[in-house]
């Protein structure tokens, strides 16, 4: 039979967003922590630096919430897909998809604060 119809259900269909999850959630959580903490990084900065800091964080922090809104989509899909061998792929893509997408959200972060 065609993997691609495979329509039998998929005993280990948990196994790739469990994985994903355990591994997604505190990575997101740690680069919501390190995000939330770098206005820190201009306590000690002159009013010309602090004020661009300040208005570069405020557009890198919205962006770098919606980018995390964007990795718990994905996750969601991970788990959503039905539990059936012709998902196996994609449930993997998924999977593999979600720390790489908290990875780029911090650098897209990162890139547009602009750092003292």
């Amino acid at each position: 039979m065609d993997q691609d119809h495979d329509t039998s259900p998929d005993r280990c269909a948990f196994v790739a967003p469990l994985l994903s999850s355990l591994l997604t959630l505190p990575m997101g959580l740690l680069a919501f922590f390190s995000a939330g903490m770098s206005p820190m990084a201009c306590d000690s900065c002159g009013e010309a630096a602090s004020d661009r800091f300040d208005a570069s964080y405020g557009v890198a922090f919205p962006v770098f919430v919606t980018g995390l809104l964007l990795v718990l989509a994905v996750l969601v899909a991970g788990w959503a897909l039905p539990w059936q061998r012709r998902n196996a792929a994609r449930r993997v893509g998924f999977a593999l998809l979600a720390p790489a997408v908290v990875v780029l959200d911090y650098v897209v972060f990162a890139s547009l604060v602009d750092w003292p």
